[in-house]
């Protein structure tokens, strides 16, 4: 097709073109015959098969950093897990199924346990296809799908990528990265903006696409058939950045972490983050068969607590319920669990977990030396965070704040500040409630494009409502990683900027090069736009 152009979400900006390599499909469902002449060896198999799988993982782990190398360890502890393997070998054994086979359909029940919790969850069913189609692959004694060594400079074209093929890429030869599914916030995204590689996802038809060459956009989005000359990315200059968050005319945002675990603080600091503006606790509690105990509690929270002695921390209560599943909270089946008993939503039933989570954060904060506020998630009315505010303040914590999640909390939001210090806008779950659009499904991608002006109008809301009572509000979706929507959002009314550690020096410097005043112009244009297109556009007339 001459001339062919698409067009998808743009998710890591720069400009490249160059030759196409498509990534290998997944392999399909195994045979289930014949069947094994000894099932017990047969399933011996498995184990050995699945050693060698996290090796090469671990490996590829040993020659990379900070976000890569913990995709690929986990990606490696995933292949090895014991209850995957241990249905697996039962399966081979009482149904004479042949090892291969097994891993197949042991991985498929965890796969559609996870695809139907949705949210946190079912961005995990990504990585658990991944490993079974290595495992598979290594049963069968065939190369495992994925990324071909490349050797020449490329524009890799794929359906989708698993997280652990985009940690082992090479930007010196993946020119920018094109898949037909996929989001803003999958982790391709995320990894190619740390790389530094152009990306483009959700750009239906790439795959049937013949051509031999492409020219990719990763900030409009735009997919062209190009002449096969490869043309590095163009990302423009990088302005060094100081570690603080200020204007060039001293307006000052602070610019801050998101992190989940010890390793995640560790690079935040390392990355220059002025502070955590969104401590994920849930590590705490998504492998545990019982309710971690306040001592338990007490540890995890204060490891990650200490590399910021001294410096601010917002810490986000469990984040758990029906999207992600936890037995020790017993949660019944629901027919949409991402509109059912989520987040703060949980609490109300069991007060008692909340209360001794709280316990342990402000046992945690004097431990570490953190100043540590905390904030609710799916919060919806004033009520609701008045009623997380007054049990967190009973517990000792001076600062408390909400999550912005639900539009109904955005167009209330005078409402809800009046109750709390401060409040923190989760731009995922915002823009997925706002355009009733899964943000882990590639064919409305384009709808939780963060740069929506429709969400740019609630977040508007809230910026003004925290403007005329003197709080703070803050950021800590993707749409905080966008330098030039870091812009747009500073005009809007935020004061803090919360985001993966490798993004933090580029928003940070992007910020020092602007001013307010140019900050409201580009959030007024953004604001007025009719689409993604034109807000970015508009936004970037000033700067």
């Amino acid at each position: 097709m001459a001339n062919a152009r698409l067009s998808g979400v743009g998710v890591s900006a720069g400009r490249a073109a160059g030759p196409v390599v498509r990534v290998a499909e997944a392999l399909g469902e195994p045979p289930a015959s014949p069947a094994p002449a000894d099932p017990v060896a047969e399933a011996a198999r498995i184990a050995p098969a699945a050693e060698a799988v996290a090796a090469r993982l671990t490996a590829k782990a040993a020659t990379v950093e900070g976000d890569a190398r913990a995709v690929l360890e986990t990606t490696a502890a995933m292949a090895a897990d014991p209850a995957l393997l241990g249905q697996a070998e039962e399966l081979v054994t009482a149904e004479s199924l042949p090892a291969a086979r097994a891993v197949h359909q042991a991985a498929a029940g965890f796969i559609s346990a996870l695809e139907a919790a949705g949210g946190y969850m079912a961005e995990r069913a990504r990585d658990v296809r991944d490993v079974r189609d290595r495992l598979v692959a290594e049963l069968l004694g065939v190369p495992a799908p994925g990324v071909p060594d490349l050797e020449a400079p490329s524009v890799l074209v794929a359906r989708d990528l698993a997280p652990a093929d985009t940690a082992g890429l090479d930007p010196a030869k993946v020119l920018a990265l094109v898949t037909e599914e996929g989001g803003p916030t999958s982790h391709t995204a995320i990894l190619a903006r740390s790389l530094g590689i152009p990306a483009v996802v959700a750009c239906r038809g790439v795959l049937s696409l013949s051509a031999d060459a492409l020219s990719v956009d990763g900030e409009t989005g735009a997919v062209v058939e190009s002449d096969g000359v490869v043309r590095a990315a163009h990302l423009g200059p990088r302005v060094e950045w100081n570690g603080v968050g200020t204007l060039r005319d001293g307006y000052r945002v602070k610019v801050v972490g998101n992190v989940g675990a010890e390793a995640d603080a560790v690079a935040a600091v390392a990355a220059g983050a002025e502070g955590v503006g969104l401590f994920r606790t849930e590590f705490c509690f998504l492998s545990a068969s019982e309710e971690p105990t306040v001592d338990q509690q007490r540890k995890a929270y204060a490891a990650v607590l200490a590399p910021f002695a001294g410096k601010p921390v917002v810490v986000r209560t469990l984040d758990a319920g029906a999207d992600k599943p936890l037995p020790f909270l017993s949660p019944e089946a629901e027919p949409n669990p991402a509109l059912g008993v989520r987040g703060l939503r949980v609490a109300f039933d069991r007060p008692d977990v909340l209360e001794r989570q709280l316990e342990a954060i402000a046992l945690a904060a004097q431990d570490s030396g953190a100043e540590v506020s905390v904030m609710a998630p799916m919060v919806a009315t004033a009520a609701e965070a008045a009623w997380f505010a007054e049990r967190a303040r009973k517990a000792g914590i001076a600062r408390v704040g909400v999550m912005i999640e639900i539009p109904a909390a955005a167009l209330a939001a005078k409402e809800v500040l009046a109750e709390v210090d401060f409040a923190s806008i989760g731009t995922n779950d915002l823009a997925q409630y706002v355009f009733a659009a899964d943000r882990q499904v590639g064919a409305v991608a384009a709808l939780n494009d963060p740069w929506q002006p429709a969400l740019l109008r609630l977040i508007a809301l809230v910026g003004e409502a925290g403007t005329a009572l003197g709080k703070p509000v803050g950021v800590c979706g993707e749409a905080a990683a966008d330098p030039l929507l870091a812009c747009v959002l500073v005009g809007l009314g935020v004061s803090s900027l919360s985001m993966n550690h490798t993004a933090l020096a580029t928003v940070g410097a992007k910020l020092a090069t602007t001013s307010y005043d140019l900050c409201q112009l580009a959030a007024r244009g953004a604001l007025g736009a009719g689409d993604p297109a034109s807000a970015k556009l508009a936004a970037r007339a000033p700067h």
